[in-house]
């Protein structure tokens, strides 16, 4: 049976509020991974255990709950409210960045000890040994585990319904309960998030195609 297309016209606008939250939610995923990963090997006990901090409690929570808590409890507590997109966002990146904290941790001790001690050898400071020489490594030992949370983040997306956001997943919702096409929404519901799992599949591989010229040698491969 051939898809029902007629469903996407009343899930477009829900489509690209789903698109919006996950590329922030990547962004700010990406960003959040790299200044933690690098702050749990700080020299600084303060940097480090803030970033230590940071990971624990954003791995070891639900996300919904982070959801809920910065949605509802923030404004009681402090004040400050924030639109439910931003939430998704915010809490999206946080939850996601905890985890590729890890993965950026891993991937910078994994570069082999005599990459530093080259760098120490050609009188790198710190700061040019690891933008030169340990990051282009880690990166590519980075990629697949970050492709992995990337795709985990478009599918936790679908947790924003919670908090009210109409996304890819409530406008589903809304047609499936005008329409009764529970199989045909659903359907077309699991197509599109899994197309949009495949492009980024291939954008990670790509990527990873084209930071592995010139690293088979004496480094990450």
């Amino acid at each position: 049976m051939p898809p029902p297309l007629d469903i996407i016209p009343h899930l477009l606008d829900g489509l690209w509020l789903t698109v919006w939250i996950a590329l922030g939610g990547c962004g700010l995923a990406i960003v959040c991974s790299l200044l933690a990963g690098l702050g749990r090997r700080s020299q600084d006990w303060i940097v480090r255990s803030f970033s230590a901090t940071y990971v624990e409690v954003f791995r070891g929570t639900s996300a919904v709950v982070q959801l809920f808590w910065f949605f509802y409890a923030l404004p009681i507590l402090l004040g400050i409210r924030l639109d439910a997109i931003v939430v998704g966002i915010l809490v999206l990146g946080l939850n996601i960045g905890a985890y590729g904290a890890e993965v950026v941790r891993a991937a910078i001790e994994a570069v082999p000890l005599g990459q530093r001690q080259a760098a120490v050898a050609l009188n790198l400071s710190p700061w040019q040994t690891m933008r030169h020489v340990i990051l282009p490594q880690a990166a590519l030992m980075m990629l697949p585990p970050f492709g992995n949370l990337l795709i985990e983040l478009l599918k936790s997306t679908s947790l924003v319904y919670f908090i009210g956001v109409t996304d890819l997943l409530m406008a589903g919702m809304f047609f499936r309960d005008d329409t009764h096409r529970n199989v045909e929404t659903f359907g077309m519901l699991l197509l599109i998030y899994f197309g949009m799992s495949m492009l980024i599949t291939a954008g990670v591989r790509g990527l990873e195609r084209r930071l592995s010229h010139g690293q088979d040698y004496g480094g990450a491969r």
